[in-house]
């Protein structure tokens, strides 16, 4: 497994780092992104935790590529705001239009260039999809008539399995949202693209632990990491 860091929007007041995760065979592409909003710091601090976990190869990427953008607006964060405009608004919506704002603009460069068959963006959301069925709190959320639905519909089952709470179970939705990374990737890249939203008001741990889990699961959809029964049979062989 090879880790390379470099820089989306280099040399201009956006530049953020972003890390491209090479396995020792081929593979898909996933790419995840997080910070799109300052608030919502369960996304930006798992995907930095992703980061740290692939470091230190307590994780272990066995083939094709990850590609992480840890903290996309670096601005927002750091004013701890949602940004000004919201970013998530400013993705490209059609073929022969390109995205609104030089950070959206570079990540979809970037996405264009890898052509990920998996694109995550990880946010946070009010309320809780189990308590109040219209709230975006504890969802997975995926264009409608995506591919992306099946393998999604099994991650909300394991994942509830080991949640006791039914009130904050996640829950599937299936929406559109122009102008968002989710879309543009769905409709332009054809990826399976899926926004993860955890219930901002739940702790902090618990939430970072929610989305990590997430991410794992998404990683063994796309066959990045071996299977735990594979990784257990090579473990012993040891």
């Amino acid at each position: 497994m090879q880790i390379t860091k470099q820089l989306l929007a280099k040399r201009s007041e956006h530049e953020t780092p972003y890390y491209i995760v090479d396995g020792v065979s081929q593979g898909s592409t996933v790419m995840v992104t997080a910070g799109i909003h300052g608030t919502e710091r369960a996304g930006f601090l798992s995907a930095k935790k992703l980061v740290e976990l692939l470091q230190r190869d307590i994780i272990h990427v066995h083939s094709g590529r990850l590609i992480i953008i840890p903290i996309v607006n670096q601005t927002a964060v750091r004013k701890k705001i949602r940004g000004v405009p919201d970013l998530n608004r400013t993705f490209p919506k059609h073929n022969f239009k390109s995205a609104s704002h030089p950070l959206s603009r570079a990540v979809f460069e970037l996405a264009r260039e890898q052509q990920p068959v998996w694109y995550v963006d990880l946010h946070e959301a009010n309320g809780l999809s189990g308590i109040h069925p219209r709230s975006l709190g504890q969802t997975l959320i995926v264009n409608p008539r995506s591919k992306a639905i099946p393998a999604a519909k099994r991650m909300i089952r394991r994942l509830n399995t080991s949640i006791k709470k039914a009130s904050i179970h996640f829950s599937l939705l299936q929406r559109e949202l122009p102008g968002s990374g989710r879309s543009a990737a769905y409709h332009l890249l054809h990826s399976n693209a899926i926004t993860v939203e955890t219930g901002i008001g739940l702790p902090i741990k618990l939430r970072i632990s929610y989305q990590m889990n997430i991410l794992r699961s998404i990683l063994r959809e796309a066959g990045l990491l071996k299977r735990r029964r594979e990784s257990q049979n090579s473990d012993k062989l040891k």
